[in-house]
Formats: C-alpha cells, sequence, structure tokens
C-alpha cells in the first residue's frame, strides 16, 4: 500500500497560500505571497532534502501544477528540481487537456476513487504539495496518512488554509519535530484516530458554575450546557 504524504509550508495560523513568491498564487487578493522565504536556512534545506532521498511520485491540484511546471523543469540543476522533474506527476484536473511537464499524467474521475486506485498498486510513496482544494478532499475521505508541516513563526491573518472550517476532526500523533535556526518547526504528523475528550471540571458544580451553564444555555440555546 502506497502511503499519501502531505507537505506543506503553513503559517501559525494556518496558511499555506503562495509562499514561495508574490506572483505564485495572489488569488483573493492574497498580499504576503514569498513569506517563507525570509525563513530559509540550511538545516531547513537539509530536512528538506532527506525528506525528498527516496524515490516518490506526486499528487498535484491543477493550480499547483501549473505553478510547478512554470517553474521547476527549468531548474532541473537544483536537487528538488531534479526529484520533481523525474518523479510521476499525477494532476487532479478537468480543465487541462495536455500535460506538457514530462511523466505527468491527467486525473479527471472521481478524485476518492482515483486516489484510492493510486494507492492501492506498486510504485514509491504519493507526495502532495499545495493543492489546498485537493488537500481538503483528501482529509475529508481519510486518504493522508502522514503530513510534513514545516510551521512558520508568522500569522498572515487571510488566506488560504490547510484546514478549512468544518474540517475533519481528528488526532495526530507527533513522530518528528525539528526546528531550523530560523524559527520554523518541522514536524511530522501521522493521523492517531478520533478526537478523545476529557474535563478538568468538578464532578459536583459550585452553584456559581451551575448558574454560568444556566445562562450560556439561555443565551445561546445550547441545552448541553445546563
Amino acid at each position: 500500500m502506497r502511503k499519501i504524504i502531505a507537505n506543506a509550508h503553513v503559517s501559525l495560523d494556518g496558511v499555506m497560500q503562495a509562499p514561495g513568491g508574490p506572483h505564485e498564487d495572489p488569488s483573493n487578493k492574497f498580499a504576503y505571497g514569498g513569506w517563507s522565504a525570509p525563513y530559509a536556512d540550511e538545516r531547513s534545506a537539509e530536512h528538506l532534502l532527506a525528506a525528498m532521498a527516496q524515490p516518490f511520485d506526486l499528487l498535484l491540484g491543477r493550480r499547483t501544477y501549473e505553478i510547478f511546471a512554470a517553474y521547476w523543469p527549468y531548474h532541473t540543476d537544483n536537487p528538488i528540481g531534479e526529484r520533481f522533474d523525474a518523479a510521476t506527476k499525477y494532476v487532479v484536473t478537468r480543465t487541462l487537456d495536455r500535460l506538457e511537464w514530462q511523466h505527468a499524467e491527467r486525473l479527471d474521475g472521481g478524485v476518492e476513487k482515483e486516489i484510492v486506485r493510486l494507492k492501492s498498486g506498486n510504485g514509491p510513496d504519493i507526495h502532495t504539495w499545495g493543492s489546498s482544494e485537493l488537500l481538503h478532499t483528501l482529509a475529508a475521505s481519510g486518504l493522508i496518512d502522514e503530513y510534513r508541516l514545516y510551521i512558520y513563526p508568522l500569522v498572515l491573518g487571510r488566506g488560504k488554509r490547510l484546514f478549512e472550517p468544518g474540517a475533519t476532526a481528528q488526532a495526530l500523533s507527533l513522530v518528528d519535530s525539528k526546528t531550523s535556526s530560523t524559527g520554523v518547526s518541522m514536524n511530522t504528523y501521522r493521523p492517531a484516530g478520533p478526537v478523545k475528550t476529557g474535563s478538568y471540571a468538578d464532578e459536583t458544580p459550585s452553584d456559581a458554575e451551575l448558574a454560568r451553564r444556566r445562562k450560556h444555555a439561555s443565551e445561546t440555546g445550547d441545552t448541553r450546557s445546563s
């Protein structure tokens, strides 16, 4: 079984739009394109290359494919470009009839069905980069086996996010964590089942706490608090 590994550069508030440059994805008037560049250092570069040491295929949404195809085939002297160029690229698109980048294949059927087929076949693990809309679909279907997140010490406030409101609730297990010299947390997470809850509340609530719950219930209509 092949694994789907989601790689993403994200801000502290979860924005992943246009980390590489101002012209990468300015949709919805996003004004901070290129926000990851000032944090580049040798440690994060080494970590990134180590994560690409084993052969992999790529799974990309249409917009990310177009961004990558306009850049990486012209930078194969870069180790990342060399690896991306050699990988098989699976592109989820309904609009692109031709894919000019070598080793690119079009997926235009039902996304979940196509990804299940790919995962059950032979070959290396499949990496995603960017492709926020595709990631939302994969996460909702439980198809992501690992998240490799580069979490930057900044807040962007707006932009496309890794997890949008309404994302499927799930627990994650942190299996590896490193920090760059510029404060980027390089964390690897794997799904760890449903969210578990607990409580620090007293078994016998005080009269003040019971009154607070009744007030909240009357204000919100949420009877669970009463």
